[in-house]
């Protein structure tokens, strides 16, 4: 679901209080010593070592006024360098820039998430961890394809909210939902299934108001690596996302139009971080 960045994120916002009130200590000295924003994924590395991706958002219009010409702390080649704390608490609000503060703030999380403080199942996919042998309504936010195929071999009512039908190829269409609809379907679901891009793009927030509190609800993808604490107190019950194996295959793999695909065959593997009361 990709659509206009929203001016509170809330979601990023209260995960990056958190980090502050605990752990404040061991990301504010902490620089970004390399980035790669490519066609699909933007990845950091930070002066710690630690690796972090998010969703590539981009700006709607194909062309740039000369008014709006950026050449701020957060413009290319003055990335680099700059501190963690600073980027994360940066007013400016762009695409771009909301892919970067996703990827940073994933970089501080990982080293956080692998301690050993969170219930993590490796190598898993959140859709085997969940019950589709019931007959159940099931809504996907994004067009995840192995996830529609294979929840539309099942006896589920399956709906997959877009932005773009045209995202789904033609035997699926009947399972979209414009995402501008997502109050006629989400309150009704069972089960949410949602794209970790909306964390990058301020939509989750929205989503999330709109489901009902019986509903399980899975945000999977590259861009849901951030602490799971505030996503678990806001109804989310498994986030489905990467552990970094190898952070210079990365770098090249976002380099050359990598999608998250890529990184589980290369370079990441899958993990499931569940919420304490989840089986």
């Amino acid at each position: 679901m990709k659509g206009q960045i929203k001016e509170n994120i809330n979601i990023i916002d209260q995960t990056y209080s958190l980090l502050k009130n605990k752990y404040k200590s061991r990301f504010e000295n902490l620089v970004v010593t390399e980035i790669r924003i490519g066609v699909y994924l933007t990845a950091v590395r930070l002066s710690d070592g630690s690796a972090g991706t998010a969703a590539t958002l981009t700006e709607d219009h194909p062309f740039c006024k000369k008014s709006s010409r950026d050449f701020s702390d957060l413009s290319p080649l003055k990335i680099k360098g700059q501190r963690v704390v600073d980027i994360l608490e940066s007013q400016k609000i762009s695409p771009v820039i909301s892919s970067i503060k996703t990827s940073v703030l994933s970089a501080v999380s990982s080293k956080i998430i692998q301690a050993g403080n969170y219930n993590i199942v490796e190598n898993r996919d959140p859709i085997q961890l969940i019950d589709l042998n019931s007959k159940k309504t099931i809504t996907i936010v994004g067009a995840f394809q192995s996830y529609i195929r294979k929840i539309s071999q099942t006896g589920n009512t399956l709906y997959v909210l877009e932005l773009n039908e045209n995202s789904l190829p033609a035997e699926q269409k009947k399972y979209f939902i414009p995402s501008d609809k997502y109050l006629t379907i989400l309150p009704f679901s069972d089960i949410v299934i949602i794209t970790g891009q909306t964390i990058v793009n301020g939509t989750i927030d929205e989503l999330l108001a709109a489901i009902s509190p019986r509903a399980k609800v899975i945000v999977t993808g590259p861009s849901g690596n951030i602490l799971p604490d505030i996503l678990f107190q806001n109804k989310i019950s498994i986030i489905g996302t990467i552990r970094i194996t190898d952070p210079d295959v990365l770098f090249d793999i976002v380099s050359e139009g990598g999608a998250g695909f890529h990184l589980f065959e290369y370079c990441a593997r899958k993990i499931c971080i569940l919420r304490d009361n989840e089986a």
